[in-house]
């Protein structure tokens, strides 16, 4: 299986819980698996047995992947399958990856980890357990899933949006229309679009809004593996049953979107969130896809990021609804606004954002509650 296309890739999420100070190894592991045709995300250092559960439950994931330097297997394991139960989400296998002494494999498992890789485990036998957990995992339970969605049951709507992906037969099944806004945010690779939409998102739930996250990155062209790391940026806090994230990789779909994005939007909106915010892959100046999906986008820029010439051009500029100048706090903000301003005059609001130092966000978020479909 190793560097094939699958015709469903794995999604394997990875997390490093409690104190372990770096990362480096299974940043390693998570190229290794992308590189092998596997959907991998990563939340990052420092992370909760509970933050981390709610990512696999919004996520969906295959398996979930904990990796432990700490000797802290014994606690850690037995919190993260009791949480996993409270969720609903036993149906995701956990497994443990770590230096865990040999004699503590037989309590491991018998407390529910479904495999323990020490160091020295070949990548090949660490897949294949992988592709084993999820066969016996079994299909998903569209009747089962569509029940507990009509309840507005969070789990259920991530298992419908996992059988979209898959292109599962919905049988004339369609979820209720919705009232949510869709707003896309879109602009270059590295302009700050994932840090943006975890300081807007929290706003407007300190307003009281539902908001939910549709992140695409990108997929390899040669195994079909992805780097799914929008979830890291946006995982701040303690875990918000009503700021839900899914990401999705683009496959094989041009304009920075992913197969069947707009069915999953509806599922999303079919379940009573106000906002769905659309971030789509680091953007081109002809990708101009999300345009199709909302009326509203939001494009982010960044000091000297372009000059009146550049702002002038077709595609990506003509699509905003708002511009965002992202990491205001560099040098030269105040030089790209003036080169916007003389290209499209007041016609669009831009406004100065520092996600960084949480600044301008309230200035977003209240153009973004004013805004009508």
């Amino acid at each position: 299986m190793v560097g094939m296309k699958a015709k469903h890739p794995l999604r394997i999420l990875l997390a490093k819980i409690g104190l372990d100070g770096h990362d480096r190894g299974v940043k390693v592991l998570a190229r290794e698996f992308r590189d092998a045709g596997i959907e991998v995300i990563y939340t990052g250092l420092w992370k909760t047995c509970e933050a981390t559960m709610h990512a696999a439950l919004q996520e969906d994931v295959d398996v979930v992947g904990v990796s432990l330097l700490s000797a802290a297997h014994m606690t850690v394991m037995p919190e993260m399958l009791r949480i996993r139960k409270r969720l609903g989400i036993e149906h995701i296998p956990v497994v443990l990856g770590g230096i865990v002494p040999v004699s503590d494999h037989p309590a491991l498992a018998e407390m529910g980890v479904a495999a323990v890789f020490n160091p020295g485990s070949t990548l090949t036998s660490v897949i294949d357990k992988m592709h084993e957990l999820t066969r016996s995992a079994g299909p998903i339970r569209l009747e089962e899933a569509r029940a507990g969605y009509a309840d507005k049951d969070l789990p259920s709507l991530a298992r419908l949006i996992t059988a979209v992906q898959r292109g599962e037969n919905r049988d004339g099944w369609m979820p209720p229309p919705g009232v949510a806004r869709i707003i896309g945010v879109t602009g270059a690779p590295g302009v700050g679009k994932s840090s943006f939409i975890a300081r807007l998102g929290r706003r407007l739930r300190e307003h009281g809004r539902r908001v939910a996250v549709v992140a695409i990155d990108p997929s390899s062209p040669i195994t079909g593996g992805a780097m799914l790391g929008d979830r890291l940026r946006m995982m701040v806090g303690e875990p918000d049953a009503d700021f839900f994230i899914r990401s999705l990789s683009s496959g094989n779909v041009p304009g920075g979107l992913a197969p069947r994005c707009r069915e999953v939007i509806d599922l999303i909106n079919g379940c009573g969130f106000d906002y769905i915010l659309v971030e789509t892959v680091g953007a081109g100046q002809g990708d101009v896809a999300v345009h199709e999906l909302t009326r509203h986008v939001l494009l982010l820029l960044m000091p000297d990021s372009g000059d009146s010439v550049q702002f002038s051009k077709a595609g990506i500029m003509e699509i905003a609804s708002c511009f965002v100048i992202n990491k205001c706090d560099l040098a030269g903000a105040d030089v790209t606004e003036a080169q916007l301003v003389s290209v499209i005059g007041n016609d669009h609001p831009i406004l100065q954002v520092s996600s960084l130092r949480n600044e301008g966000i309230d200035a977003v978020a209240d153009w973004v509650m004013k805004v009508e479909d």
